[in-house]
């Protein structure tokens, strides 16, 4: 009997446990699969963008549908079979090697992907902005293309354009999307899906689509029938229709382009905004009704901080996403008019004035503003993230 207790006290025997042994065969035909794979995409690919008349049908419209299902079943069927083939590649290596590479054999292919398309560009724009205007050799002092962008008149009024942009654009999003998404909250499920969708719509249209929507809008016809609805609304009212889009007065056409921005980013600001508010636990809600709190106190003394976390979320991701706005203005003004920005000021350096090594060094200007903001978004997230 006392034997029995001393072995269940000690547990059954321990069996030392041993790596499993490489296979040669998973090994050999996962890494000619891997290349095998690699080689056939990345070919098609090629052929797609230099060949596309191997593809071809003769109807346009059918063409650009081949090849547009051809790129997703080569993108979607490769990944997933390259990843298959490296899989058994790993599988096939000793047991503690193979389990401490598998995870970083699925990570790596991304690592590798946002390297080359995202980091190695931005390495040799930071190179280019310290070359002359062909690329083909370095400026003397080294850092004159920064100087010369610097001392540039039309690029300070630029930046007094993205400053302008960036105090008006993303609290006017925040604002209007939290006041939607409050409103909203209040009407019947069917009231509330349908003001939803509506205010959401616009977030399915390109920028270029919406400036091309809104031109119609700011039209103005010189010494004739007014067809823009902005004119039509003044002639109703008994003013003068005005060319809007050139008036610069108190930065008005700056302004009246933010408006298709402001259009298209609130329904995203809407939607995150009420999933917050409808977070906001209720009991503290009725608690504070008990207590006598008007609607008001409770929604800026209780909702509004337990949703902070959100509305610092929303503001930066448009905070961001208006540092390098581009379509809107080159669409409606290519920047006349005193309406210019940094990223339609880069386009015109490089493309117009064909100086890469000024456009560069704009560039690489904005990178370094983005920068820090980046940089707080990240530190937010984390933040928010450790206190779930």
């Amino acid at each position: 009997m006392s034997a029995i207790i001393e072995a269940a006290a000690v547990g059954p025997p321990q069996t030392k446990k041993t790596a499993s042994p490489a296979d040669p065969k998973r090994i050999l035909v996962g890494a000619v699969a891997m290349i095998a794979v690699g080689w056939f995409v990345g070919n098609a690919f090629l052929a797609l963008a230099y060949y596309p008349q191997w593809f071809a049908m003769g109807v346009p419209v059918i063409d650009k549908i081949v090849q547009a299902l051809l790129a997703m079943v080569l993108g979607i069927g490769g990944a997933v079979l390259f990843f298959y083939c490296m899989n058994v590649f790993v599988e096939g290596l000793p047991g503690r090697l193979g389990q401490f590479l598998m995870p970083y054999a699925w990570i790596l292919p991304g690592y590798f992907t946002v390297g080359l398309l995202l980091l190695y560009p931005t390495v040799q724009t930071v190179n280019y902005s310290l070359a002359n205007e062909n690329s083909t050799a370095y400026v003397s002092p080294i850092y004159k293309n920064f100087a010369d962008v610097l001392a540039s008149p039309e690029f300070m009024r630029t930046i007094g354009n993205n400053l302008l942009w960036l105090l008006i654009v993303p609290a006017t999003t925040v604002v209007i999307g939290l006041l939607v998404a409050v409103l909203a909250d209040r009407l019947s499920p069917k009231g509330e899906n349908v003001s939803k969708a509506m205010m959401f719509m616009p977030m399915a249209i390109s920028f270029v689509g919406a400036s091309t929507i809104w031109g119609f809008i700011y039209d103005y016809q010189s010494g004739a029938t007014q067809i823009g609805l902005l004119n039509a609304i003044v002639q109703a009212l008994g003013g003068e229709p005005q060319s809007w889009i050139t008036i610069d007065r108190f930065a008005l056409n700056s302004i009246l382009l933010m408006v298709i921005v402001v259009w298209l980013q609130v329904g995203y600001a809407m939607v995150l905004l009420s999933t917050a508010i409808k977070n906001v636990p209720e009991d503290t809600l009725e608690a504070a009704r008990i207590d006598g709190a008007s609607e008001l106190k409770i929604f800026f003394q209780i909702v509004i901080p337990q949703m902070r976390g959100t509305i610092i979320t929303v503001f930066v991701t448009v905070f961001i996403m208006v540092m390098k706005i581009f379509d809107i203005v080159y669409v409606m003004t290519n920047g006349n008019y005193k309406t210019n920005v940094i990223a339609n000021l880069f386009f015109q350096e490089l493309f117009v004035q064909q100086n890469a090594g000024k456009a560069s060094a704009i560039v690489v200007i904005l990178l370094v503003a983005v920068i820090p903001v980046l940089i707080y978004q990240v530190r937010h997230f984390k933040r928010e993230e450790a206190e779930r």
